[in-house]
């Protein structure tokens, strides 16, 4: 890992608002994983936002605001988010939505298959929709209209957006965990 995560007592008066809000926050929305090592620090991708939260703090607002707002079937934003995740090969993103995505009713050999970088055959009409739009979006190119036209279908127009905007930011995410090689939470994060 590049940039240890901060243990509460070492934040500056520049971090310490990020940090409340992205607790208060991974309390709501991001449960079921490790996101805070044994000291209270913070892991995953908060570390790295909260050394730079200039930076930290309006993605943190842009993946806020896809989660106050979503409409999309949590098991198609997981599969959307699982695809994205191994597309990058981003080891703490797989990790955290293996978990979330098992808690939102993805099956296990699902979950696998995804991850694996291969397509499940047996996704429902959703799911295919998500994992189809998502892989197109994080190869490089332009959607094609049949992907898009199916994911219309699933989704509507608000949801092909949140959709779109759910895989930018966890390509986002992804990219930022990735550069600062931030791993499982483990013994290097003090939990292991």
């Amino acid at each position: 890992m590049r940039l240890p995560p901060i243990p509460p007592a070492k934040l500056t008066d520049a971090q310490r608002p990020l940090d409340t809000r992205l607790r208060k926050d991974i309390g709501r929305w991001l449960q079921g994983f490790v996101s805070e090592r044994a000291d209270g620090a913070l892991v995953g991708p908060f570390a790295p936002m909260l050394h730079f939260p200039q930076f930290g703090g309006p993605v943190w607002d842009y993946i806020t605001a896809l989660s106050e707002n979503s409409t999309l079937p949590k098991p198609a934003h997981e599969v959307a988010i699982l695809v994205t995740g191994a597309r990058f090969r981003s080891r703490y993103e797989i990790y955290a939505h293996e978990k979330v995505a098992a808690a939102k009713g993805l099956s296990e050999a699902k979950i696998a298959t995804i991850v694996s970088g291969n397509r499940p055959s047996d996704l429902t009409a959703e799911e295919a929709a998500a994992y189809d739009t998502a892989f197109v979006l994080v190869g490089g190119g332009q959607l094609p209209e049949a992907t898009y036209q199916a994911a219309l279908k699933a989704f509507g127009e608000e949801g092909v957006a949140e959709l779109t905007y759910l895989v930018g930011a966890y390509c986002l995410v992804s990219v930022l965990l990735n550069a600062y090689d931030v791993s499982v939470p483990g013994r290097e994060e003090g939990v292991g």
